[in-house]
């Protein structure tokens, strides 16, 4: 597993390291004792270290049985929801929801969770509450994206905004090829991502678990009727 900065956060890096230098150097110049600048920039080393660590863009491939029904975790972080719910967005049905919640110290690329084709594509602006309710579904700031997998059943991934998170990224465009070794999209700072899934799918995680985006199994779809009758 190959591990890079993403993209998205190249830009704020290299900010973020102008300001400190601004910051830093006019300190060990011109204030003593000496201990005050040793302080401050070794509180700035791990502020930066941080930044860094949230924007680590790691290059994974899925070495699990990949069939046309294998659904993979779109992030790294925490089962917080699994639950049968009224999607009523794009899918208009009852489906099961899991929903994975990232904190800061996750990282927050997102992979595409299933194989298929991208249907749907879009965003919506909202509040930005914590990410780890309930009603953030709904009411923060999100993007939508539906995939018809190669199965044949269509899902639903949605990200997330949460309380620090204020810029959501989604590459995905109706008409792409989606696959689970391939980045969906980016969230900065906090957020979550639900899966809509069909009822009588495999679920293959719990309440609490934590995952791995891109690398952990996280259900198995229902196999359409030509697959089950050949």
């Amino acid at each position: 597993m190959k591990v890079k900065i993403h993209r998205e956060g190249l830009n704020i890096l290299i900010i973020l390291l102008l300001m400190l230098l601004v910051l830093n150097i006019p300190a060990w110049l011109f204030i003593r004792p000496v201990e005050i600048p040793v302080v401050f920039s070794t509180l700035s080393g791990i502020t930066y270290l941080l930044v860094l660590n949230f924007f680590r863009s790691p290059k994974r491939t899925y070495t699990g049985k990949r069939t046309p029904e294998t659904v993979v975790a779109s992030a790294d972080g925490k089962v917080v929801a699994l639950e049968e719910t009224f999607e009523d967005e794009f899918l208009h049905c009852r489906c099961i929801q899991l929903s994975i919640f990232m904190s800061v110290l996750n990282v927050h690329a997102n992979w595409y969770p299933v194989d298929g084709e991208v249907l749907y594509v879009t965003h919506h602006n909202g509040r930005f509450l914590s990410a780890y309710l309930p009603k953030a579904s709904t009411d923060n700031e999100r993007s939508t994206v539906a995939i018809k997998a190669k199965c044949g059943s269509t899902i639903l991934m949605r990200q997330i905004a949460g309380a620090l998170a204020r810029r959501i990224v989604t590459y995905a465009c109706v008409g792409d090829e989606a696959a689970i070794d391939n980045h969906m999209g980016f969230i900065k700072f906090g957020s979550r991502v639900d899966l809509y899934l069909p009822l009588g799918t495999e679920i293959l995680v719990k309440l609490g678990d934590h995952t791995t985006g891109g690398i952990t199994e996280v259900a198995r779809l229902p196999k359409s009727n030509s697959q089950t009758e050949a």
